[in-house]
């Protein structure tokens, strides 16, 4: 009779565990864990964003600049563009900065 007991008494833990578990499981993830997949999110965003339209701005001033400079002395044109590509390597500084934030998501 004893072992009786001791096997209804298992099953009923091994029932209850179970059941805590599939609990535990569907609630999904924390508010805390939300939150920070938000800002994360946000943070990629505004990278991104602030490091196309900088870059963006000084494409524009310093390719101007350029085409101006390569008018007056056409030798010129070679050295500003590596100015011009200095610039545009700011997005991609700011795409890596982004990616490696996504990472941490």
């Amino acid at each position: 009779m004893r072992l009786h007991h001791w096997i209804g008494a298992l099953v009923l833990v091994g029932m209850t565990a179970g059941c805590a578990l599939a609990q535990t499981e569907e609630m999904g993830p924390t508010e805390a864990e939300v939150y920070k997949t938000v800002a994360l999110a946000a943070a990629v965003a505004f990278v991104t964003a602030v490091s196309i339209v900088g870059a963006a701005y000084a494409v524009g001033r310093i390719g101007s600049a350029a085409i101006g400079a390569a008018a007056e002395k056409p030798e010129m044109l070679t050295r500003s563009l590596v100015f011009v590509a200095l610039a545009e390597g700011l997005a991609i500084l700011g795409f890596a900065v982004a990616i490696m934030l996504m990472a941490k998501m």
